[in-house]
C-alpha cells in the first residue's frame, strides 16, 4: 500500500474518531439539582407531589415540600403540616401550629386557600370561630353566616374543653360568642379573615371520632381535596421502571427521575450503565483502543 493511501486512511480515522465520541457523550441524560426521594420522613410522597423542587408536578411543587423530614402545605397565610394523605381518595389533612384544639386554644392567625391552587376544600370540615365579639358580622341576621343548627353542640362541646382559658374564657362560657362556619363541598378559593370577623381563635373538625359527645376525640384539621387528573400515562411508565416523575427545564416540562439523580423525557429503562457513568466509559475506551490499533496497522502496513 501506496503512502499517499496510508495518508488518507489515516486522515479517515482522525475525522472519524470525534464524531464517535460526540456520538457517544450525546446518550448522557440532563441532570437536575438534588434528587427526587418517595418518602420525607415517614410519610410517602408520591406523584403528583415530590419531596424538593424538579419533583412531582410543577402545580404542586410551591404548595408541597418536603422540609426537615416534614412534608410542608403552604399559603398566602402560613405554612401548615401535612399530617396524612390518602392517595386513593386524593385527599389530605394540614394542621395550624396555632389553630385551637380541645387540649390547647390560643389567638390564631388567619387561614386561606389560593383559588388558582389545585386544592379545594372537602365536604367534611366544620370550621369553628372562637371568643368572637358579639359585635361581629358573624352573627348579623341577614348574613346568616353562622350555622346555627349546630353552634350549640359543636360549640358547648369545645367551651367544655380546658384549654379554653388559653383565649381568655372560662370552661363550659356561653356559646354565644361562637360560631360554627361551615365551607360549601368542593370549595376552591377561601379565606377565613380572623381580624375582619373579630374572632380570638378558629379551629376545624374534620371528623368526631365516633364520639360528637366527647371533644377530646374529635379530629383537628382541615381536610382538603387535590386535583389527581395530572397522573399520565407517561408518569405510569417512569413509575413502573423504577423512576420518580418530575420535571425540568426553563418550560418545567416531564422528566422522569432515576434513582441515578438524572432525569430522561420516558423512563428509566435500559439506561443503567449511562447514568453511572459506566457505559460511558466503556464506550470511550473501545473507541479510543480501537483507533490506536487501527492506526497501528496502517502505519505497520
Amino acid at each position: 500500500m501506496s503512502s499517499t493511501s496510508n495518508a488518507w486512511i489515516l486522515t479517515y480515522i482522525l475525522l472519524s474518531l470525534p464524531v464517535h465520541f460526540t456520538i457517544s457523550a450525546a446518550v448522557h441524560p440532563i441532570p437536575i439539582n438534588g434528587t427526587c426521594h418517595d418518602t420525607c420522613g415517614t410519610m410517602p410522597v408520591k406523584y403528583p407531589f415530590g419531596s424538593g423542587f424538579g419533583c412531582g408536578h410543577p402545580d404542586f411543587s410551591r404548595y408541597v415540600r418536603c422540609n426537615s423530614d416534614t412534608l410542608e402545605f403552604s399559603t398566602g397565610t402560613g405554612i401548615y403540616n401535612i399530617s396524612e394523605i390518602d392517595y386513593t381518595t386524593g385527599s389530605l389533612i394540614i394542621t395550624d401550629p396555632f389553630m385551637s384544639t380541645c387540649s390547647s386554644m390560643q389567638n390564631s392567625g388567619s387561614f386561606s386557600l389560593d383559588r388558582a391552587s389545585p386544592f379545594s376544600l372537602t365536604g367534611e370540615n366544620i370550621f369553628v370561630l372562637l371568643g368572637c365579639s358579639t359585635n361581629s358580622p358573624l352573627f348579623d341576621p341577614a348574613e346568616d353566616l353562622c350555622a346555627m343548627g349546630s353552634r350549640s353542640r359543636v360549640c358547648r362541646g369545645l367551651y367544655s374543653c380546658k384549654g379554653v382559658t388559653g383565649i381568655g374564657l372560662p370552661q363550659n362560657a356561653p356559646p354565644s360568642t361562637c360560631c360554627v362556619y361551615e365551607s360549601p363541598i368542593q370549595l376552591a378559593g377561601y379565606t377565613l379573615d380572623l381580624p375582619k370577623l373579630q374572632c380570638s381563635s378558629y379551629t376545624s373538625v374534620y371528623s368526631f371520632g365516633g364520639s360528637e359527645g366527647d371533644p377530646v376525640k374529635w379530629k383537628f384539621g382541615i381536610s382538603l381535596q387535590y386535583n389527581g387528573s395530572y397522573y399520565s400515562n407517561l408518569c405510569k411508565d417512569c413509575e413502573s421502571s423504577g423512576g420518580l416523575c418530575g420535571f425540568a427545564g426553563f418550560d418545567q416540562s416531564f422528566a422522569c427521575i432515576c434513582r441515578s439523580g438524572k432525569n430522561t423525557s420516558t423512563s428509566c429503562f435500559g439506561q443503567g450503565y449511562t447514568w453511572s457513568g459506566t457505559r460511558e466509559s466503556k464506550i470511550q475506551t473501545k473507541l479510543s483502543f480501537g483507533g490506536i490499533l487501527l492506526l497501528w496497522l496502517v502505519l505497520s502496513i
